[in-house]
């Protein structure tokens, strides 16, 4: 399972569904988790407090444990700003025997807020939005990711041959679908 974190409007998603493309261009059996495809349905009834957000990560990180352990290359994209949260993700993938790769999608605060096309820091600046990621509740980084990806240093395609390297080399042959 490769496990995107970081702040909103640091890239994520976008690396997400990019890697996904890449991956299955080269014949892995790959599929994308983010917000959009898991609060439609399966965390529909959660909200932002700190507790909905363990929630939604913990059943995101079991749905993702599944989806690895039948062999797919699971690529997830959520803020996840909680360390504890991310380490029972980790757990999850290691009960079913699974690798878990913390990917950090670095970008500056500053970066973030002005790649931010719904207008949602500006929203928290003004206090719209409560318990907002970056300004009124914490992110926490890990220090030891398995890989950091500074997208407000590097350009998408980078971005993206950076993270298709490490799971080629990382990943065994059996997480690929026969060519």
């Amino acid at each position: 399972m490769l496990w995107l974190t970081g702040l909103s409007g640091a890239g994520k998603s976008t690396l997400a569904i990019r890697v996904e493309q890449e991956l299955f261009q080269r014949g892995y059996v790959v599929y994308a988790l983010n917000g959009d495809n898991v609060r439609l349905g399966l965390n529909d009834n959660l909200g932002f407090s700190p507790e909905d957000r363990t929630e939604n990560v913990r059943r995101v990180g079991e749905v993702a444990a599944l989806f690895a352990d039948a062999g797919l290359v699971c690529v997830t994209s959520f803020i996840s700003p909680y360390q504890t949260d991310r380490d029972r993700a980790r757990a999850a993938a290691a009960a079913g025997g699974q690798p878990f790769h913390e990917v950090y999608v670095k970008a500056d605060l500053a970066v973030c807020e002005q790649r931010d096309p719904k207008g949602l820091y500006r929203r928290a600046r003004n206090d719209e939005i409560a318990n907002f990621t970056g300004i009124s509740s914490p992110y926490e980084p890990r220090s030891a990711a398995e890989l950091i990806i500074e997208t407000d240093k590097m350009g998408v395609e980078a971005c993206v041959a950076k993270i298709v390297n490490y799971v080629e080399h990382h990943f065994r042959l059996l997480d690929r679908a026969p060519i």
